[in-house]
């Protein structure tokens, strides 16, 4: 009895009781017992991660404490007992094998799901670091200027416009002489504007 049982003790451990029910006839039991790391497994899948892993049922956890119970006389018991506790064995340690796989991937799941969304972190800090730095470049004197800073526009010679046709040489002149263009001439506009 113990021999065909042994592989399932050194998983969990066992209630075996025996009880007499009528004259001849007599029930054994056999309980799996729930190990603390049963509940666990579902326990690592966090809220954030439910839509991504899928959760162990509850009717598996609840099938690896599932008892065996059988009724007859003490003979019959004795004929099948070898059979039905080697069959019951090989089912529950099948049955924890898979269970023992499956909250190994979750784990790992749940691991590469947080990794995954570190890595997401880390990329937005590192996008929002260099957005700055661009913006600073763009401040460089060689870099492009505002509209409001835009040099004044010289003509394109020989009194020609960008269509090639002549233009009015007397208007460029007029706009050239409002400006000053040293800075002598600014102090003495600026001493004549005072004396006036």
């Amino acid at each position: 009895m113990f021999k065909e049982l042994l592989p399932l003790i050194k998983q969990r451990l066992l209630t075996i009781t025996v009880v007499a029910i009528e004259e001849d006839r007599i029930r054994l039991n056999v309980v799996p017992q729930a190990l603390k790391g049963d509940g666990e497994a579902n326990g690592k899948i966090k809220y954030s991660h439910r839509n991504e892993v899928a959760e162990i049922p509850d009717g598996a956890i609840k099938a690896l404490t599932s008892p065996l119970s059988l009724t007859g006389t003490a003979e019959e018991i004795d004929a099948r007992l070898p059979e039905i506790l080697t069959h019951f064995t090989e089912s529950h340690v099948s049955l924890q094998q898979t269970f023992d796989r499956a909250r190994d991937e979750i784990a790992q799941a749940v691991k590469a799901i947080d990794e995954r969304e570190k890595n997401k972190t880390k990329a937005k800090a590192a996008a929002s670091k260099q957005e700055p730095k661009q913006e600073e470049n763009q401040s460089d004197p060689g870099g492009l200027l505002p509209l409001w800073c835009k040099p004044p526009q010289t003509g394109l010679g020989d009194g020609a416009n960008a269509d090639g046709n002549a233009t009015n040489s007397s208007s460029a002149d007029e706009q050239q002489t409002l400006l000053p263009t040293n800075s002598e001439e600014v102090s003495n506009h600026a001493s004549h504007s005072r004396e006036a």
